[in-house]
C-alpha cells in the first residue's frame, strides 16, 4: 500500500469519525498545527506526581511512609479500574472474566509483596516519632480499599459476623452500613461511641459508600461469576483463581499489613496502639474479621479455620 493511499484511508476514517459528532475534519487537523509534541513528563504528569509528597515532620523516613501509601492508592485505583470494567459488563464472557480477575489478583499480589518496603525501609525510632504527628489519621480511612470490598462480594459477607443473621437483602443500606465489619474498629466496645477516626471517615465518604453499596449489590464480582455458564463455574482453574484473590486480599495482604505494624508498634519505643486508636491487633487479624469474599468456594473446615494459618 502506498503512503498516499494509506494517508487517504486515514483521512476518510477521520471524516467518518468527525461527521458522526457533527464536527469538521479540517478544523481538527488545523488544530494539530499548533499542538505541542507529546513528552513523557507531560503524559505521565511527572511534575505533579512528584510534588504530591508533603512531609509533616523533619524525619527523613516519613517520606518512605508517604510514598508507600500513595503507591498503594494508585494500585487500588488500578484494581478498581479493572473491577469496574468487569462489573459494568452486563453478561461477561468467561475468558473476559478470567482475564480481568487475573489482572486484579496480580495487582494485589504486588501489594502483598511490598510490605518489606515499609517493614524494613524505615527506622523504628523515626516511625515511632513521626506517627504521633499523623494521629488520628489511619490507613483505615482509605476510601478505595472499602470500594474494592463492596465491588468484590455480596454485602452480607462484609457485615460483622455477629450481626449477619439479622441482615438480608431487604435491610436498609444505612442499617447495614452501621454493621460493617470495620465499624468495630472505630467504636468504643463498652459504650458503642464512635471515635473521631470513624466519624471523620464517615463525614467524608459515607454518602458515596451508601451509593456504591447499592450499586454493587447486584453487579459485584461474585454476582458476575454466578452469571457464567454453570460448566465454567465448576472449572477448577477458575475456582482456584477466585480462591487466590479471596485469600490474597483477606488473609495474605491483611497479615502482611499486620506484621509490618507489629514490628513498629510492638517495638517498645512508644505507645503500642494504632494512630486511629483502634484495637488494631484484634481488628486487623483475619480470624477476627471473618471477611471472606466467596465463602461458597471454601470447604466447611477452611471457613472454620479462616486466618488461623497465621
Amino acid at each position: 500500500m502506498s503512503n498516499n493511499s494509506n494517508k487517504q484511508q486515514i483521512l476518510n476514517a477521520l471524516d467518518q469519525k468527525f461527521e458522526a459528532i457533527n464536527q469538521k475534519t479540517e478544523t481538527h487537523l488545523e488544530g494539530l498545527l499548533w499542538s505541542k509534541p507529546m513528552t513523557y513528563w507531560d503524559y505521565i504528569q511527572t511534575d505533579a506526581l512528584l510534588n504530591l509528597q508533603i512531609q509533616r515532620t523533619t524525619l527523613p523516613d516519613e517520606m518512605v511512609f508517604i510514598m508507600y501509601h500513595q503507591v498503594n492508592e494508585l494500585l487500588f485505583k488500578m484494581i478498581l479500574w479493572e473491577i469496574n470494567q468487569l462489573c459494568e459488563t452486563e453478561q461477561p464472557k468467561t475468558d473476559f472474566f478470567a482475564e480481568r480477575l487475573g489482572r486484579i489478583s496480580r495487582y494485589f499480589d504486588m501489594l502483598t509483596t511490598s510490605f518489606d518496603i515499609m517493614g524494613d525501609g524505615m527506622e523504628v525510632a523515626q516511625y515511632m516519632k513521626f506517627r504521633n504527628t499523623l494521629t488520628p489519621a489511619s490507613g483505615f480511612q482509605s476510601e478505595q480499599y472499602r470500594l474494592i470490598e463492596f465491588a468484590s462480594t455480596d454485602l452480607i459477607n462484609l457485615i460483622d459476623y455477629r450481626f449477619r443473621a439479622t441482615i438480608n437483602r431487604n435491610t436498609p443500606y444505612e442499617h447495614a452500613f452501621e454493621h460493617l465489619y470495620w465499624q468495630a474498629a472505630g467504636k468504643n466496645h463498652e459504650t458503642g461511641q464512635k471515635s473521631y477516626l470513624l466519624l471523620a471517615f464517615e463525614q467524608k465518604y459515607k454518602a458515596n459508600f451508601l451509593r456504591e453499596m447499592e450499586r454493587y449489590n447486584t453487579i459485584n464480582v461474585w454476582q458476575k461469576f454466578k452469571l457464567l455458564p454453570e460448566m465454567d463455574q465448576k472449572n477448577p482453574e477458575l475456582i482456584n483463581a477466585m480462591r487466590h484473590y479471596d485469600h490474597t486480599v483477606n488473609i495474605t495482604w491483611v497479615m502482611g499489613h499486620l506484621n509490618a505494624a507489629r514490628k513498629y508498634i510492638d517495638s517498645g519505643q512508644g505507645v503500642a496502639e494504632a494512630t486511629g486508636g483502634s484495637d488494631w491487633k484484634k481488628y486487623m487479624h483475619p480470624k477476627y474479621q471473618r471477611r471472606i469474599f466467596f465463602p461458597e468456594l471454601w470447604s466447611e473446615d477452611e471457613l472454620k479455620n479462616w486466618g488461623n494459618e497465621n
